[in-house]
């Protein structure tokens, strides 16, 4: 599989590039297997270098074997550049657009090498990734490190910038409130104390919360983060259908040896709780993705769902901001402002809740706790 290589976006006003100085826009994600075939290939590529024995990976492999061997992830990107060209080109900004992997093919230092054979020297990433922590943001500012160290090898110079991460960019938390709204307009449950809503994003483990956001901060930025949005998405889902709604931050996809602590509570252990309180109906929003990935489709739309009906709960299911227009649109304001930064030019930082983060990372923002690794896109 070769990196997906968008054509040059033309509008009419396709003579002001507001993209420069980068030749090119890079999509990085996760990546994901596409056949039976490449599921356990992939899952040892995740887990490299923790000594995680093939039967417990085999455990994980049986949920991308009930999806027919294939995550959807890989499909979600390629949506996601569609809709990013879209909007590149209704606003006349010519720019190509490339994909990269972290852990299946098109893999990111295949998509850079491509770039600089054809003449691309600076390019800027969007990650699928919107919050604050190692594995959301830091370990992919590694993974760029590390292509451009690669390619650096081979004598091929590239240089790689970075969006800000956009949890807290208006665009996101706009779109995510609006799907709640809808979603709890959708449950049909009138009594607001029968009602609940689940805010539900991946686990960590705990010491990597600790230590998410910059190393001069507080820590806990990830859960901090997550908390923020989901009050803010109540607030606004009150006052947009007059009603006093209640909800919780709850976390799914916990992994590890039990010994080490991981953010809790697991939805389903909510959902346990709830139905004990008498709740009758639960409205699940995934506001810690930004698509509907193996974590969304299996964790929520199998095991919870699975939950909810034995619990006798009502469950709606929120989408996730996926290639929503207004999300879309709020990536590609992210990249103009990327390259106004670039251009030394003034730039506003919009931010609702919480404070915008910077698209150059402080000094010891999110540490790998495991092992020293050069990352780019910051000041350590």
């Amino acid at each position: 599989m070769t990196a997906r290589v968008q054509p040059r976006a033309t509008g009419p006003d396709e003579d002001i590039d507001l993209l420069l100085p980068y030749d090119a826009l890079v999509l990085l994600s996760f990546g994901g297997p596409e056949s039976a075939e490449e599921v356990m290939p992939f899952l040892r590529r995740v887990t490299a270098g923790r000594g995680i024995p093939d039967d417990r990976l085999e455990a994980v492999a049986h949920h991308y074997h009930l999806m027919g061997g294939r995550s959807p992830i890989n499909d979600q990107n390629r949506a996601l550049l569609d809709a990013l060209h879209a909007e590149l080109r209704r606003r006349g900004i010519a720019v190509p657009l490339l994909w990269g992997n972290r852990n299946s093919e098109p893999f990111l230092v295949d998509t850079l090498r491509e770039a600089h054979e054809h003449g691309m020297r600076r390019v800027l990433v969007l990650t699928t990734s919107a919050y604050a922590s190692y594995s959301s943001c830091r370990q992919y500012r590694e993974d760029i490190a590390e292509a451009v160290a690669t390619l650096a090898d081979e004598g091929r110079t590239i240089v790689a910038d970075k969006i800000r991460q956009y949890a807290t960019h208006p665009s996101f938390a706009r779109t995510n409130a609006r799907l709640v709204t809808d979603a709890v307009r959708a449950a049909g449950q009138p009594d607001d104390a029968l009602l609940r809503v689940a805010f539900v994003t991946h686990s960590i483990p705990v010491g990597m919360d600790d230590t998410s956001g910059p190393g001069d901060g507080e820590g806990n930025l990830y859960w901090h983060q997550h908390d923020e949005l989901s009050h803010v998405i109540l607030d606004e889902a009150g006052i947009t259908l007059d009603r006093n709604l209640t909800g919780s931050l709850v976390f799914c996809s916990r992994s590890g040896p039990p010994s080490q602590p991981w953010l809790e509570p697991d939805v389903n252990d909510y959902l346990e709780g709830i139905a004990k309180d008498g709740v009758t109906d639960v409205v699940v929003a995934p506001i810690g993705f930004i698509s509907d990935h193996m974590e969304v489709r299996y964790d929520l739309d199998v095991e919870a769902a699975e939950t909810a009906e034995r619990l006798g709960l009502r469950m709606t299911r929120v989408p996730t901001v996926g290639v929503d227009p207004e999300f879309v649109s709020g990536l590609v304001d992210l990249t103009e402002e990327r390259a106004a930064e670039a251009r030394e030019e003034p730039v506003d930082h919009p931010a609702w809740p919480g404070e915008a983060m910077p698209s150059t990372c402080r000094p010891g923002c999110c540490p790998n706790l495991r092992v020293a690794k050069s990352a780019a896109c910051g000041t350590d």
